[in-house]
């Protein structure tokens, strides 16, 4: 594999070369079999196919929304408007549009996928780092916030990618306090908020993460925000996906003016395909979902964490592993090339996560879960064969 860090611009461009392989653990869309019940959706699409001929594209859209934003626990979500795209990279580069019509500057969390700060880049969008540690003591958030951002929005991927924090506080504490403090960080300095939710789904049936109504604590608090909800990182259909895009009523009017400007509609077959798998997870409690994450999880934790790499331990479930190389003197861009060299095994160096300071990730690998079991298992065995002649 020609895999010079130079040839490389960003990480998706890593990932459509991971396309190629078998072994294959570089983007972090689903794809895993499908479950029993998810079998029998596909052996229903033609009856779905001449459904959506007869419905009309409103009943598909709002079909889809009850069910996605039941499944998420969010009623106050059904309460206000949703622009529907394609995907959720769409709705955040319509946001963007609506920064710069604005002429608003943003503070983005990093780490975090690159393709975040380059849409706003390519959009020419002047951007300034959110370090995740500053958000992750809710006490202390506040301050972090006031004595360090500049910006007029923040920008916060909740849960994020690659390491699995998320504003939610866990079992025994005061849970929504690190989206209050957030809140009220944004009302006192006249902030926008702009939330990215598209891992949000492996929050919601994790015992350890309490789950309330994000949108409600929102809108009563009169916060201007931005949201982005996607369903291509919970279920197995190939690509097929829809995102929501989300807004304060503040924003509404200009953010549908920019949303109608880029399209008509998402397909109503596609819509009503997610709504099956979205139903069916509503029926099973999201077991095929957040089942597989943490076996493949616990699997890679066993042949991986140790003497070569230290695996983080996310707050929730989140379908990606974030690793920490043990070894000073071993690069994460070195290490990925020897990986597929060696073991024919696609990850992803950390540099591109930390887009404001690629350095820091030279000490991190990232490998996605959403795969069979005996897929990623032999993926990760091979990688532990190898790491030793490595050092």
């Amino acid at each position: 594999m020609e895999n010079e860090k130079s040839e490389y611009k960003d990480l998706t461009q890593h990932e459509l070369e991971a396309l190629k392989n078998e072994f294959n653990l570089a983007d972090a869309h689903t794809h895993q079999s499908q479950s029993v019940s998810q079998r029998k959706i596909v052996e229903s699409l033609p009856e779905i196919w001449y459904e959506s001929e007869r419905l009309m594209q409103h009943e598909s859209d709002e079909r889809f929304i009850k069910a996605f934003f039941t499944f998420h626990k969010q009623p106050k979500a059904l309460e206000t408007p949703s622009m529907l795209v394609y995907a959720s990279s769409i709705a955040m580069v319509i946001a963007s549009n609506y920064f710069k019509k604005k002429d608003l500057s943003v503070a983005l969390i990093s780490p975090c996928f690159d393709n975040l700060p380059d849409i706003m880049k390519h959009m020419q969008i002047p951007l300034e780092p959110l370090l995740e540690e500053w958000m992750h003591n809710p006490d202390e958030l506040y301050d972090n916030l006031k004595n360090n951002v500049k910006s007029d929005v923040l920008f916060i991927v909740s849960p994020n990618n690659p390491t699995g924090w998320e504003l939610t506080g866990g079992v025994g504490t005061d849970f929504k306090k690190g989206f209050e403090e957030l809140i009220r960080y944004a009302k006192d300095h006249n902030k926008i908020l702009s939330f990215d939710f598209c891992f949000a789904s492996a929050i919601l049936h994790d015992e350890n993460t309490p789950t309330f109504d994000v949108y409600g604590l929102l809108e009563e608090s009169g916060v201007s925000y931005v949201a982005y909800e996607d369903t291509g990182k919970t279920w197995p259909l190939q690509d097929a996906k829809a995102a929501i895009l989300k807004c304060s009523k503040d924003i509404y009017p200009e953010l549908y003016d920019i949303h109608t400007a880029y399209l008509l509609n998402v397909s109503p077959f596609i819509l009503n395909v997610i709504t099956e798998y979205i139903n069916d997870s509503i029926k099973d409690g999201g077991d095929s979902i957040i089942g597989l994450l943490e076996r493949n999880k616990e699997i890679t934790k066993n042949y991986l964490d140790g003497e070569y790499f230290e695996m983080h331990e996310p707050k929730i479930p989140i379908s990606v592993a974030w690793l920490k190389i043990k070894n000073p003197n071993i690069k994460a861009t070195d290490l990925q090339k020897k990986i597929y060299e060696k073991a024919k095994v696609y990850v992803l160096p950390g540099t591109y996560f930390f887009w404001d300071n690629p350095e820091k990730g030279e000490r991190y690998i990232r490998l996605a879960l959403a795969r069979d079991t005996e897929i990623l298992e032999g993926a990760v065995k091979a990688i532990a064969e190898i790491i030793p002649d490595l050092k």
